[in-house]
C-alpha cells in the first residue's frame, strides 16, 4: 500500500497564485513516483482555482480542512461535503486539534461530519491525539494517552457501520491521523518509538471495534523532512499528516523523495 502524505496549509498562503505556485512544486517531485499518494489541503478559497492545475489524472490530490455536517441550509459561512465533490475534492481532514481547541468542536460534532463526509463519497482522515504527555513515568503517561485516543475514537467514529459503505468500503474511505497535541507545532515531535506503539493500539482498537482490518493510520505533529524517515520506516505508519512544512518547496520535496524511497 502507498504511504499517505497530507500536507495541510492550515490558512495560508494569502493568493491564489502563491497557491498554484505552491501546488505546482508539490506536483514535481511526484511525477515518477509510484510509493507515495499524495493530498494537498489548501484553504477552501482556493480549491476551485485549484482544482483546474491538479486534473483528475494527477498524482496529486485535493483534499479540504473541514467541512459541515448539513448538505444545505442556512449555516453562514458553511461548506458542504457536497460542495467540495462539485470542486474535485476527494479527501477531507476532520477533527484537527486546533478546532477543537480554538474552535471548540466537540466529539459530536465531529462524528456528525464523519457521517456526512462518507456518505458523500469523501475520503475521511480523522485526527486524534492526547493534550498533554508527561515524560516523568512514561508507561503510565502512554496508557492514559491510549486511553483518551480510545474515548476519541469511540464517539468520533459512533454509528459509521450503519452506513452504505460496509467495513470492506471503510478501509479505503477513512484514515486516523495520530496527532499528539503537544507536539504540534513546537518543533518537539514524537518519538517514532512512542508514535509506532499508539498507533500499532489504534489499529487493534478499529480491528476489534468495527472489525475492519487496514485502516490507514499516519503520523502528525512537527513532521519535517529530518524525521520523516525515522517515522514512516516501520510498516505500521502509513503516511504522514504534515503542517508546517507544508508550505517549504524544498521540505516538500525532501519529505516526498524520502518517503518515495523507503
Amino acid at each position: 500500500m502507498k504511504k499517505l502524505l497530507i500536507f495541510n496549509w492550515k490558512m495560508a498562503p494569502q493568493s491564489l497564485s502563491e497557491a498554484k505556485r505552491l501546488l505546482t512544486n508539490n506536483l514535481q517531485p511526484t511525477t515518477n513516483n509510484k510509493n507515495v499518494e499524495v493530498i494537498v489541503c489548501p484553504p477552501f478559497i482556493y480549491l476551485s482555482g485549484l482544482s483546474s492545475v491538479v486534473g483528475r489524472r494527477s498524482s496529486v490530490k485535493l483534499g479540504a480542512q473541514d467541512v459541515f455536517y448539513k448538505n444545505q441550509g442556512v449555516y453562514t459561512g458553511e461548506i458542504s461535503a457536497k460542495m467540495l465533490k462539485n470542486l474535485g475534492v476527494e479527501y477531507v481532514i476532520i477533527g484537527h486539534s486546533e478546532r477543537r481547541k480554538y474552535l471548540n468542536e466537540t466529539d459530536e460534532m465531529i462524528n456528525k461530519k464523519i457521517l456526512a463526509g462518507l456518505k458523500a463519497g469523501l475520503k475521511v482522515i480523522l485526527c486524534v491525539g492526547e493534550p498533554t504527555r508527561g515524560r516523568k513515568y512514561k508507561a503510565e503517561s502512554i496508557k492514559r494517552a491510549k486511553n483518551y485516543v480510545k474515548k476519541q475514537l469511540e464517539k468520533d467514529l459512533k454509528g459509521i457501520l450503519s452506513l452504505v459503505v460496509g467495513r470492506k468500503s471503510l478501509v479505503g474511505n477513512l484514515a486516523i491521523a495520530y496527532e499528539p497535541v503537544w507536539a504540534i507545532g513546537g518543533n518537539h515531535s514524537d518519538t517514532p518509538q512512542d508514535a509506532l506503539e499508539m498507533i500499532k493500539y489504534i489499529k487493534q482498537v478499529l480491528s476489534i471495534k468495527y472489525q475492519a482490518l487496514g485502516i490507514r493510520a499516519l503520523y502528525g505533529g512537527s513532521v519535517s523532512s529530518k524525521n520523516i524517515g525515522d517515522f514512516l520506516k516501520h510498516p505500521e505508519i502509513d503516511g504522514a499528516l504534515v503542517g508546517h512544512a507544508s508550505l517549504k518547496p524544498k521540505e516538500v520535496e525532501t519529505i516526498i523523495k524520502t518517503v518515495g524511497k523507503l
